[in-house]
């Protein structure tokens, strides 16, 4: 309305100051009056002062009056043939607008009036004015052109007009309008402070700026309250007589007054549905990078945690001890930040680029310390057991051993039973080596192998002794009197101890690893979390809200559009909240003392959890409802009730994200417990799951077929979908008819059942504004039990052809990749197998009804690239 906010202010201090020109009233057309009464100074007043009051009187009516042209009334009753001259001049001069007629009332005097008559006809040209100048004897006469009720009492008018208020009104809607204004650009330079903002790096100064922005916004939607409470205040003051007598009318300028608060109020609610919608975006992407920044820094701990246990393990046993005795929790976090991450990555994470190669690395790390520690764990084992083994080896072993062998009289060895009498006892002393902890490595090895040499030159020698007789030899047997007593053995060993001891020794010292198990019960424990979670969030929507639909006090709340569709919006949820609440739950906990349970609950609920097949296809329809009436009182109420953070849209998106969040968990317990028993139940529990979730998927597909005139529901089971380029050949009679574009393929969404194969046409659509959705528009089917493959085409092996009666028709299929050929391929011979095996089954059937004096020839058995099949 203005661009200087200290202009309007002046004018209306100027027009209390003097008793300078009002507006008021309006003309049988609608123009606005703009009234000149009398006042003897009128004359002194500065131009540039008469300008600006002018300009403001001519700015307050709305555009569509102004452009009707305004009425001026010049009030010189009272004055002199000069006074009107110099109004007539100064307002040809410097009025602003569209003027449409002007009115003076000439001097009431006789000489003044004759002189204004005269000097009128004079000077008319010189005011050059293009509208009519009417000349007027008396209010009487003023009456023929403007009604009463538009004229104030000085112009024997009955319209009420107190100047003290209008002041006070058009001074209190200057100060509202530009408290609109200051508000406007404070939200404008709070909005552009934040849209210039950089992101921190750290989780600390990422708080800090979450809080300062907040509080920001806090206070700005203060000022926004304010504003808004001095608005509906000052309409409140205007409408005052309105609402104190119901007889009384506005008048035609509190009317533009009026008018001009509400525009005001309005756009000061535009400002603040803007400045919201702006907000909502910029503190969620605050919070997502918050919850980033967390993400981050336990990244760099976990990993920097992982990778430094890595290298310090092997410094001590008493290390090793330690870091073995935390390594299960600190997998367990790796793990869980690695989840949390794919979680951030499902709610559409604006920094999805950086959080999943922090996850792939998650699980690098966490693999790599698990086959560290697996080795370190194995190590310590060993080196443990040898310790405990060889103690007498090193401190009384080897000492009684060569006792022993000083100690046997060399002339009983010369007798053959001599000789086997000490070989027996070499050999039980051999039997009774026992291993214990090592306090010197190599002292104890180098012992070994002395000792181990003495005993088989000695061993060698009472063989040949035992084996043949040879001379005498003087005895010596010395037995000193300090000598030890021989150790008795106590244990019983295999000979040749000594050469295996040295060798396990030495393979101790290296690098090995023994099998480490994860214990995935903390991820069966999330898993039963989760789902009482989940259990107890679909309770909350159904008792919340779809409960609340048929509640009579909330019924005026309801949007008409939402009558009587409850089932669109929330679908089969109730069927899903009964299952996992009643059964699937309760099955779960008592996976809590067997876990090797858990993978037959997802085995023996495979037809159960079906029910999210239906769940998905009916969410198309779900999300256009809401997109239609998400913004409805009545949800709000609802959400307030439960105090929940996200609105009902997000939470119908629950059994969607729990579906898949079931696959998740599978896979990272068979990561734990690979090679295991139970691990095959796992595997298939997990086929199961991503069955489900491929079964679902394509249902999703097959609800947007559309021109088929058939019930898709009786082609039987669908086994895959998928998009091909599509080329045709056609044999009619003795000449085969190519497609004219042969060269350029046709683009066909193929849909595969087990009885008939389906070509369509991939359409995408926009609705609504928002993502574009998929329909498939029908265009040829072919029975499965007419149609033969061949599963190579020269020139390109991403290729493969689909042919019926005779080869009449041939598809050319190309596919994406050989892998997505051979996999279609592969489906396909399963149906035409099955079809082929159930023929032969009602052919012998037949067979064994025929007479006996009937003989048949069995079915021919061949395999070939081309497979043909057709049963009548």
């Amino acid at each position: 309305m203005f661009t200087d906010q200290s202009v309007p202010r002046y004018e209306v201090a100027l027009l209390s100051i003097y008793n300078l020109p009002f507006a008021g009233g309006r003309g049988k057309d609608g123009a606005p009056i703009i009234t000149f009464p009398e006042f003897a100074g009128f004359s002194e007043i500065p131009d540039e002062d008469f300008l600006n009051v002018v300009t403001y009187l001519t700015s307050i009516p709305s555009l569509e009056a102004a452009s009707i042209g305004f009425i001026i009334i010049i009030d010189r009753r009272r004055d002199k043939w000069s006074a009107v001259k110099a109004s007539l001049t100064r307002i040809a001069g410097a009025f602003p607008g569209n003027l449409q007629l002007v009115f003076v009332l000439r001097p009431s005097r006789f000489i003044q009036r004759a002189i204004a008559d005269i000097g009128i006809k004079l000077y008319r040209d010189d005011f050059k004015m293009k509208v009519p100048i009417i000349m007027l004897n008396s209010v009487s006469d003023l009456h023929g052109y403007i009604d009463k009720c538009q004229l104030t009492r000085e112009l024997g008018g009955t319209l009420e007009y107190g100047h003290s208020q209008w002041i006070h009104h058009r001074t209190a809607i200057e100060n509202f309008a530009m408290t609109v204004k200051t508000t406007a650009q404070m939200l404008q330079t709070f909005g552009t402070d934040l849209a210039e903002t950089e992101l921190p790096n750290d989780v600390q100064c990422t708080e800090e700026l979450l809080s300062a922005h907040t509080d920001h916004h806090c206070k700005l939607k203060d000022e926004l309250k304010l504003a808004v409470k001095q608005g509906a205040t000052l309409l409140t003051c205007i409408r005052e007589p309105v609402t104190r007598s119901a007889n009384s009318k506005l008048s035609p300028d509190e009317l533009e007054n009026v008018a001009t608060v509400e525009r005001l109020l309005a756009q000061l609610d535009e400002t603040e549905k803007a400045f919201d919608q702006f907000w909502t975006k910029h503190h969620l992407k605050l919070e997502q990078c918050l919850q980033l920044r967390h993400f981050e820094h336990d990244f760099r701990e976990v990993s920097h945690w992982l990778v430094v246990s890595n290298l310090c393990a092997s410094h001590s046993g008493q290390n090793v001890k330690h870091k073995l005795h935390d390594k299960p929790l600190s997998a367990y976090k790796a793990q869980t930040l690695a989840l949390h991450g794919e979680q951030l990555i499902q709610n559409n994470h604006y920094a999805v680029d950086s959080i999943r190669p922090k996850c792939v690395e998650l699980r690098r790390i966490c693999d790599d310390f698990t086959n560290e520690t697996k080795k370190k764990y194995d190590i310590l084992g060993k080196s443990l057991e040898l310790h405990k083994q060889l103690d007498k080896v090193s401190d009384q072993w080897c000492e009684a051993g060569i006792y022993l062998l000083a100690s046997q009289a060399v002339d009983k060895c010369q007798s053959q039973e001599g000789a086997e009498t000490a070989l027996v006892e070499i050999e039980k002393f051999l039997a009774t080596a026992k291993e214990h902890q090592l306090s010197n490595p190599k002292e104890i090895l180098q012992k070994l192998e002395d000792v181990q040499e003495m005993f088989d030159k000695r061993q060698v020698s009472l063989k040949k002794l035992a084996a043949k007789q040879t001379r005498p030899v003087q005895p010596v047997a010395p037995h000193p009197e300090s000598s030890p007593k021989r150790a008795s053995p106590k244990t019983t060993r295999p000979a040749g101890v000594g050469g295996p001891l040295i060798s396990a020794f030495r393979y101790s010292i290296q690098y090995y690893s023994t099998p480490y198990f994860f214990s995935f019960s903390h991820i069966i424990n999330e898993l039963i979390e989760t789902e009482r979670v989940y259990v107890e969030e679909l309770q909350s929507i159904i008792e919340g809200y779809a409960s609340e639909m048929d509640n009579p006090s909330l019924l005026h709340l309801i949007p008409s559009m939402l009558q009587n569709k409850k089932d669109i919006l929330f679908g089969n949820l109730p069927e899903i909240y009964e299952f996992h609440n009643r059964i699937f739950l309760k099955e779960l906990e008592n996976c809590i003392e067997n876990p090797e349970l858990l993978a037959r609950c997802f085995l023996k609920r495979k037809e159960d959890l079906q029910i999210y097949e239906k769940y998905c296809q009916n969410k198309p329809r779900s999300e256009a409802l809401w997109r239609q009436c998400g913004d409805s009182i009545f949800f709000q109420e609802c959400q307030r009730k439960l105090d929940h953070k996200l609105s009902l849209d997000a939470y119908l998106l629950k059994p969607v994200q729990r579906i898949t969040k079931y696959q998740l968990l599978l896979k990272e317990m068979l990561k734990c417990s690979k090679n295991s028993e139970g691990t095959a139940e796992l595997e298939e529990a997990l086929a199961t799951v991503l069955d489900i979730i491929k079964s679902v998927n394509d249902s999703m597909h097959q609800i947007a077929i559309t021109g088929y005139e058939g019930d898709v529901s009786e082609l039987g089971k669908l086994l895959m979908q998928g998009s091909f380029n599509v080329w045709t050949d056609h044999k009619k009679g003795h000449n085969k008819v190519k497609d004219l574009a042969r060269f350029k393929p046709m683009q066909r969404h193929l849909f595969l059942y087990t009885k008939m194969l389906l070509f369509c046409k991939k359409r995408e659509e926009n609705t609504d504004g928002h993502e574009k959705t998929a329909s498939y528009s029908f265009k040829n089917s072919l029975k499965m039990s007419t149609v033969g493959i061949t599963e190579n085409v020269k020139g390109d092996n991403k290729k493969f052809e689909i042919w019926y009666n005779g080869r009449e028709e041939v598809y050319i299929i190309q596919a994406s990749s050989v892998e997505l050929k051979n996999t279609w391929i592969s489906e396909i011979r399963k149906v035409l197998t099955g079809q082929l095996e159930a023929c032969r089954g009602k052919t012998q059937c037949d067979l064994m009804m025929l007479p006996s004096f009937c003989s048949c020839s069995p079915l021919p058995s061949s395999h070939h690239s081309d497979l043909p099949l057709k049963c009548d």
